[in-house]
């Protein structure tokens, strides 16, 4: 199966927090739209995350998505993916310890698909921008413990 380009950016924090901190800020999507302006509405689908469990994200500017857990780590790695119009969405949240108690924040996007460049073209600057204040707005939120 082709599937076409594949068009990424990643954005990555220092968090001046203990890695248990950050990911207990991370796995509660609901309380996203508190901390980032990026997102309306978060609601789990299946109850909780795990593998397989479904998230519905509304974001300004952009159709509802539904997004699903395809990997979790506790305390490294939350990654799910989306699908629309061709293109294949991933996000990844990845966590790994830094120097003096704090962590390593890397959020990933890779869209795959024809019509990926498409995408990119047209929503890449707001796609940087709300991966970057859901960055900035995740480490205010792991700080202010």
């Amino acid at each position: 199966m082709f599937l076409g380009s594949v068009m990424g950016l990643s954005v990555e924090r220092a968090v001046h927090a203990r890695i248990d901190r950050v990911w207990a800020v991370l796995t509660d999507p609901p309380d996203w739209p508190r901390w980032t302006e990026s997102m309306s509405e978060v609601r789990l689908l299946d109850g909780g995350l795990a593998p397989g469990s479904r998230v519905r994200i509304v974001q300004p500017r952009l159709p509802p998505m539904i997004w699903t857990v395809t990997e979790l780590v506790p305390e490294r790695e939350l990654t799910w993916v989306t699908s629309a119009a061709g293109v294949i969405t991933t996000g990844s949240h990845s966590l790994r310890p830094g120097a003096g108690g704090t962590t390593h924040l890397r959020l990933g996007l890779d869209h795959r698909g024809v019509l990926a460049p498409l995408v990119r073209g047209l929503l890449g600057p707001r796609t940087r921008r709300y991966v970057e204040l859901e960055a900035d707005g995740l480490r205010r939120a792991a700080e202010d413990e």
